[in-house]
């Protein structure tokens, strides 16, 4: 059996066994010896002129690599794939590796590589050993323009924004030099992140009582303090006429290790303080968003005017800007 070159086994251990066609016939293999390796099934080609010297499933990491040769060196990974890469709990899962090009780039998308143009790259993708990524905020837009439903938009430009992978400045950057090229969802929820919804659950809650005509403005994520101004535990969403509180309860989307105490201390709190808090899953949103609306409307009829003998303010010098972004498709 023909051994590696060491130069070459270097390589491909680097690579995490992931070679091109260009570097096999580098390292004095040619293409007899390659269609050999493959036939025998020592090999595998995975891409077009791009080859795993070992057989079985691929690893995600040995995906993307195999999609970064195929790409081309000034390929940046992004979309869903990068996402994944950064570690976004919410992002849909996908089995494609999608790599944007220079526009003049020739490569076209060849089995899981897909490949996409744009008149510039992202100036702050981050380097890594084998391809760049694309920024969180560029990689999330990406993704979003191939989304088809706003409930995974909501859920990535949520969890970018919650966890700290981009700021508000970056997004609305980014959805700008897309301008409206599918753009739609993702300005739509960069929106409801700006006025305050922190996640897709919320979003959804906001949807369910936007419908209803009996209650009355409600603040989302409002910072609130008592009349010593002492900042008080801050609710999902706040009907301050009638003191109600809304909490999204959501161990996929909230919670960490030691967050359910927290809950039950932030519900005690504002309980202690004449606030009625009304606790809702992302579940009970989805299937049952009337009976929520209902529950939440008799709440607020049957306390309307009690807000003020709770003696709570709203810190309106922290409370959420505008969007800078146009919401509008």
């Amino acid at each position: 059996m023909r051994s590696h070159p060491p130069h070459f086994a270097d390589l491909a251990e680097h690579q995490q066994q992931i070679v091109s066609r260009a570097q096999l016939l580098a390292a004095g293999f040619d293409d007899m010896y390659l269609y050999r390796q493959t036939r025998r099934g020592l090999w595998q080609r995975v891409l077009p002129a791009t080859y795993a010297l070992v057989t079985g499933a691929l690893t995600d990491e040995q995906r993307r690599i195999s999609a970064a040769l195929y790409a081309g060196a000034e390929a940046q990974l992004t979309g869903l794939a990068a996402l994944i890469w950064y570690g976004f709990r919410q992002s849909p899962r996908t089995d494609a590796v999608q790599f944007v090009v220079p526009h003049h780039a020739r490569r076209t998308s060849a089995g899981f590589a897909v490949i996409s143009r744009a008149l510039t790259l992202d100036s702050r993708a981050r380097a890594t050993p084998l391809y760049p990524v694309c920024s969180p905020a560029r990689a999330v837009v990406d993704a979003a323009r191939d989304l088809r439903q706003l409930r995974p938009v909501r859920a990535v430009v949520a969890e970018a924004v919650q966890r700290g992978y981009a700021d508000l400045a970056d997004l609305d950057e980014e959805i700008r030099r897309a301008r409206r090229s599918r753009t739609a969802l993702v300005r739509k929820a960069f929106a409801e992140v700006t006025q305050g919804v922190r996640s897709a659950p919320e979003a959804e809650l906001r949807d369910c009582l936007a419908a209803s005509t009996v209650l009355s403005e409600i603040l989302w994520n409002p910072r609130l303090r008592d009349v010593g101004g002492r900042a008080v535990p801050t609710p999902d969403g706040y009907l301050p006429e009638a003191a109600v509180a809304l909490e999204v309860d959501s161990q996929e989307y909230h919670f960490r290790p030691g967050d359910w105490a927290r809950t039950l201390d932030r519900h005690n709190e504002l309980s202690r303080l004449g606030v009625l808090v009304l606790h809702f899953t992302p579940a009970q949103i989805r299937r049952e968003p009337h009976r929520v609306r209902r529950s939440v409307e008799e709440a607020y009829e049957s306390r309307r005017g009690l807000g003020a003998g709770v003696r709570l303010r709203v810190d309106v010098s922290v409370t959420p800007t505008p969007p800078t972004g146009d919401p509008r498709g």
